[in-house]
C-alpha cells in the first residue's frame, strides 16, 4: 500500500493555506485546493465567495498574504502572469483580454514576442495555431481582426493564446456567460480532447447544470472559504447549491398564473438598419401588458440587443412607431432620459459597457440617470450625503456584498453590479422593465433573488421585458414568449406548451417544422 501511495502522481495544481485581504475584506481565508492532472475540476459559490481571487492569486495578478502555491508537487512563487505562464499555467477570462483591433494572430504573440516558443517569429506562431486548431477543434483565421469575429471565436482566441504560451493547466472563468448553446456544446467537447490528452482544466462557472455535465470533481467556496469538494457523480445541483448559500435554495421560479392588463408599451413594425443598409430589426411588433413577463428567445445577435436600444430610446428605429401608455412617440422622444420620464426602466445586456462606469463609486453608479432627483439635491449641486445614503438603502434592499456605497463599481462582483444595476432600474418603480440578461454571470443565490424580484414586480402590475440566452430561465419565468430570428419575430409560444427543442428550432429559424 505504501509503495502505491509512493506511485501516485501530485496533483497537477495545489493551493494551501491561501489567504488574501483586501483592506477590511477577507477575500480568502486559508483556502485548500488540489486539482488532479488530466481532469476537469469545477470551482463554483456565490459572487463574492472568493472564486476569482483564488484564481487570479493562482495566475499572478495578486499575490497571496500567505499560502503556498504547488505545480507538480514542487512549490512555485507566482507574482505576475508571466510567473504562472513560465510553470504553466493559463487563463481565459470571462471579459477577454484581446485587443480588437489586432489579428488573431498579433493578439495571440503580443507579449510573448520574444518568448522561448515564438522566438521563430510569426511564421512558427501561424504553424503553432494551425496545429492547434486541428488538434482540438480550435480553429480560427489568424489573419482576422478580433473585432471582426463572434463571441465563441473571440473566445477560442484567448485560449489559444494559452496554449501557445505553453499552458499545460487551463483556467476558465466564467466562460460560457456569452456563448450560444451550440458554442458551450462545442467548447465542452474540446474540454473533454484536452484533459483526455493529459491537460488540467479549471472551470469556474454559477451554471450547476454545466458543472454536473462537464466536470470529474467540483469545490464550493462561500464567504472566502473552502467549505466542501465533491466528485461530480456522487452530488446533485441541490447538494451543491445548498453548499454554496448555506441554505435550500428553490431552483425553480415559483409564480402564480399571470393575469396581463392594459398595454404599457406597443411596438409596430419597428425596423432598425445599420450604416450599412442591413436590417438589424425587420418590421417587428409586440405589446407588452401590466403584469406580465414577455419572454424574447433568439441565438445572440439576432436582434435582440438592438430590439432593447429602441425600445428604451437608446436608438431611433429606420421605420415603425412605438407607444407608451396609449400614446405614439415622436421621433424626438427616442432617448434614453425621455423613456425613463415615461416609466421605462432599462437594465441593458452589459452592465459593464452600458449599466454602470467601472471608475465610478458605487453610489455614483447607482444613481446613473437620476442626478436630477430631489433626493439627490435636485439642482446644479448633488448631495452627497443623500446619495451615499439612497445607495446604502439599495445594497441593503438587493444584498449587494459587500455594503460599501463608496467602494469603487469594478471591484465588485459581476454578480453584485447586475444587482446594482438592478436595484437602480426597480427603485424608480417604473410601469415597464426592460431587462437584458438579468442572470449573466450571477451565482444561483443571486439567480433566485433577481427572479424573485422579477415575478413581484410583474405581480405588483408591472410589465417586464425578458431577454436571455437561457432558455430554461424564459421557459420558467416568462407568461408568454416571442422568439426572434434575423431580426424578425418568427414565432409565439406558451410555456407551457412549448419545450427546448421546438424553442430552439424556431430561433434556427425552422419556422415550418416547429410548426
Amino acid at each position: 500500500m505504501a509503495a502505491a501511495a509512493a506511485a501516485s502522481p501530485p496533483p497537477a495544481v495545489e493551493l494551501a493555506g491561501i489567504d488574501k485581504r483586501f483592506g477590511a475584506v477577507h477575500a480568502n481565508r486559508a483556502v485548500d485546493l488540489a486539482v488532479g492532472a488530466g481532469t476537469i475540476h469545477g470551482i463554483v459559490g456565490e459572487n463574492g465567495a472568493g472564486k476569482s481571487t483564488l484564481m487570479s492569486i493562482l495566475y499572478g495578478f495578486y499575490e497571496a498574504d500567505s499560502g503556498e502555491i504547488r505545480v507538480d508537487g514542487r512549490p512555485v512563487r507566482i507574482r505576475a502572469p508571466s510567473d504562472a505562464i513560465a510553470a504553466g499555467i493559463g487563463m481565459v477570462h470571462q471579459h477577454f483580454m484581446l485587443v480588437g483591433a489586432m489579428t488573431v494572430l498579433e493578439n495571440v504573440t503580443l507579449g510573448a514576442e520574444g518568448g522561448r516558443r515564438l522566438a521563430r517569429g510569426a511564421a512558427a506562431a501561424r504553424a503553432e495555431l494551425a496545429a492547434l486548431g486541428a488538434e482540438y477543434g480550435l480553429a480560427v483565421d489568424p489573419d482576422a481582426k478580433v473585432d471582426d469575429l463572434p463571441v465563441g471565436q473571440q473566445q477560442r482566441v484567448e485560449i489559444l493564446k494559452a496554449l501557445v504560451r505553453g499552458a499545460r493547466t487551463l483556467v476558465l472563468d466564467e466562460p460560457t456567460a456569452v456563448l450560444t448553446p451550440d458554442e458551450t456544446n462545442r467548447l465542452f467537447a474540446m474540454l473533454r480532447k484536452m484533459a483526455a490528452q493529459g491537460r488540467t482544466i479549471l472551470f469556474i462557472t454559477h451554471k450547476l447544470r454545466e458543472i454536473m455535465a462537464l466536470t470529474d470533481r467540483v469545490s464550493v467556496m462561500r464567504r472566502g472559504e473552502m467549505v466542501a469538494t465533491f466528485a461530480t457523480r456522487d452530488t446533485s445541483p441541490a447538494e451543491l447549491a445548498e453548499a454554496m448559500v448555506g441554505r435550500k435554495v428553490l431552483l425553480r421560479v415559483d409564480k402564480a398564473k399571470a393575469a396581463p392588463g392594459r398595454a404599457i408599451l406597443e411596438a409596430r413594425d419597428l425596423t432598425l438598419r445599420d450604416r450599412a443598409g442591413v436590417a438589424r430589426l425587420d418590421r417587428v411588433s409586440l405589446t407588452l401588458r401590466a403584469g406580465e413577463i414577455l419572454g424574447l428567445a433568439g441565438v445572440s445577435g439576432n436582434g435582440q440587443t438592438e430590439l432593447l436600444e429602441v425600445l428604451s430610446g437608446m436608438a431611433r428605429p429606420s421605420s415603425g412607431s412605438l407607444a407608451v401608455g396609449g400614446r405614439a412617440l415622436t421621433a424626438a422622444e427616442f432617448d434614453p432620459r425621455r423613456m425613463r420620464t415615461l416609466g421605462v426602466a432599462h437594465v441593458p445586456e452589459d452592465r459593464l459597457r452600458h449599466g454602470l462606469v467601472a471608475s465610478f463609486e458605487a453610489c455614483e453608479s447607482a444613481m446613473l440617470g437620476r442626478e436630477g432627483d430631489r433626493v439627490f439635491g435636485g439642482g446644479m449641486f448633488v448631495d452627497r450625503r443623500a446619495v451615499v445614503a439612497d445607495c446604502a438603502a439599495k445594497m441593503e434592499d438587493f444584498d449587494v456584498r459587500p455594503r460599501a456605497p463608496t467602494l469603487r463599481s469594478a471591484s465588485f462582483s459581476g454578480g453584485n453590479q447586475q444587482k446594482l444595476v438592478l436595484a437602480r432600474e426597480i427603485g424608480r418603480d417604473p410601469d415597464a422593465l426592460l431587462v437584458g440578461q438579468p442572470t449573466r454571470g450571477v451565482d444561483i443565490g443571486a439567480i433566485e433573488f433577481i427572479h424573485r424580484r422579477i415575478v413581484t414586480l410583474r405581480d405588483r402590475g408591472k410589465a417586464i421585458l425578458l431577454v436571455s440566452n437561457e432558455l430554461d430561465e424564459i421557459m420558467s419565468l416568462s407568461d408568454r414568449i416571442l422568439v426572434i430570428c434575423g431580426g424578425r419575430i418568427v414565432g409565439e409560444r406558451d410555456p407551457a406548451a412549448t419545450d427546448e427543442r421546438d424553442l430552439g428550432l424556431l430561433m434556427a429559424g425552422v419556422t415550418e417544422r416547429a410548426a
